[in-house]
């Protein structure tokens, strides 16, 4: 059973098993390559319940909100 993207520590990299946003919301995660299957390395977390950087496989890197990191689904990527 996987964690939820925004419980992932800092270093660990998972594979994103499905995401429960608005469908506006996906489109957005979709575009920058977030989607189930996808790899992700968490990079850094800001203080105070900001956002985390994670890297998607490709070599992309963005930062995504609490809120939403807690409705994508993670599993092992191993």
């Amino acid at each position: 059973m996987g964690a939820c993207l925004d419980n992932v520590p800092v270093g660990q990299t998972i594979r994103v098993r499905a995401v429960s946003l608005s469908s506006e919301e996906r489109e957005w995660l979709g575009a920058v390559g977030i989607v189930a299957g996808e790899v992700l390395t968490v990079l850094r977390r800001a203080a105070f319940g900001g956002p985390m950087h994670v890297r998607t496989e490709d070599g992309g890197e963005f930062a995504i909100a609490q809120s939403l990191a807690a409705a994508i689904e993670t599993e092992s990527a191993g």
